[in-house]
């Protein structure tokens, strides 16, 4: 499955069972990120397309949020191609 970053334009691959945060990690790409298991909301990002599902019943964020595609990358994982908007996010490599 492919992951687009936008503003920046990055992407990644991924899988049905690695969480967006450690996959894009795996790619060289930094995503803001703290707690790591859905409380902190550092993460925090408006998934733009496609459908993702988060390992824990009740992560935190409200039902609004989740209504309104907000998704916490950290807890998240893709069902099939997403985009997100991440604007903290960068490339840990150059090309």
């Amino acid at each position: 499955m492919k992951v687009r970053i936008e503003p920046s334009g990055l992407d990644f691959e991924t899988d049905a069972e690695t969480t967006l945060l450690k996959a894009a990690e795996a790619a060289g790409i930094e995503l803001p990120s703290s707690c790591r298991n859905g409380t902190c909301r550092t993460c925090i990002c408006l998934r733009r397309a496609g459908e993702t599902r988060h390992i824990i019943e009740w992560p935190g964020l409200s039902a609004e949020e989740k209504a309104e595609g907000w998704i916490l990358p950290c807890v998240a994982r893709a069902l099939g191609d997403v985009t997100l908007d991440v604007p903290g996010a960068r490339a840990l490599f150059a090309d």
